[in-house]
This record gives C-alpha cells, sequence and structure tokens, in this order.
C-alpha cells in the first residue's frame, strides 16, 4: 500500500504503471485492478470555476487514509492498494485524486475501490477553495 500526498501535477495512468511494476510479488496475485480518477471540473453549484485550492494538514491527513485503505482491506480481500491526492492551487481538467485497488476479483476490487473514494470524498480533512466568477468560496465535503 502506498499512500502519496502531492503538491504538484502527476499522471495518474503513469503512476498506476510505475507502481505496478515496482511490486513484483503482486505477479500473478491479481485478477482485477480497478482505477478512479478525479479531475477538476471548471463547474460546480451553477457557477464557472476558474481553480480551486485544496488545503490540508499533513499528518492528519495521512493518518486518516491509512486508517481509510486499512479498512478496506479488512472488508475485502485486496491485494494492494495506491492512493495519491494533490493539494495546493489545482486548474479544471488537473487530476486530484487517484484510487487504484488490486484483488483477485473484480467485485473486490470495485467495492474497495468505490469505499476508499467515498470516504475521501465525505471525510477526508482536506478544505476546498474554489475561485469563481463571482469570487472565492469554500466547499462543503459532499
Amino acid at each position: 500500500m502506498r499512500i502519496r500526498l502531492l503538491d504538484r501535477g502527476f499522471d495518474p495512468w503513469r503512476e498506476v504503471a510505475a507502481y505496478q511494476a515496482e511490486q513484483p510479488q503482486l505477479a500473478g496475485k491479481f485478477g482485477a485492478t480497478t482505477v478512479f480518477v478525479g479531475t477538476l471540473r471548471d463547474f460546480n453549484q451553477g457557477e464557472t470555476v476558474q481553480r480551486m485550492t485544496l488545503e490540508h494538514y499533513p499528518d492528519m491527513t495521512e493518518k486518516y487514509l491509512e486508517r481509510v485503505c486499512h479498512e478496506a482491506q479488512s472488508r475485502w480481500q485486496v491485494a494492494d492498494m495506491l492512493v495519491i491526492h494533490r493539494h495546493g492551487v489545482l486548474a479544471p481538467n488537473d487530476p486530484i485524486v487517484l484510487v487504484a485497488v488490486w484483488s483477485g476479483h473484480r467485485d473486490s476490487a470495485f467495492a474497495a475501490c468505490r469505499y476508499i473514494i467515498d470516504e475521501l470524498k465525505t471525510r477526508a480533512p482536506f478544505w476546498k477553495k474554489e475561485e469563481t466568477e463571482s469570487g472565492p468560496r469554500w466547499v462543503e465535503q459532499q
């Protein structure tokens, strides 16, 4: 399992391929890889979004993400996981989050991936401030 918090852009597809290549113990141990990539939209709540700033407390956020991943491992048969989340200033179309789950079967991979991203969206300690045409606004978790 790897969790990374980045203050710069990343290519989610390269990250998945690189991580899998770095994990030779995974070879032959999974039949499914589920990948979720979240990107910044240029609209929200009826307004155009020009950019967004994501803030967080590094230690708190990392511990939270580790806990969520361990919960997913305890609920489903998961071979490995990769979670990458951006912080700082993002522009529309920038990847914000990557969740990849490797499992022996697709049901476990889908369920664990969905659980992790749902927890990130609703409870993770990130604070989002959007810059819109009518000014800045804080976004409530959904």
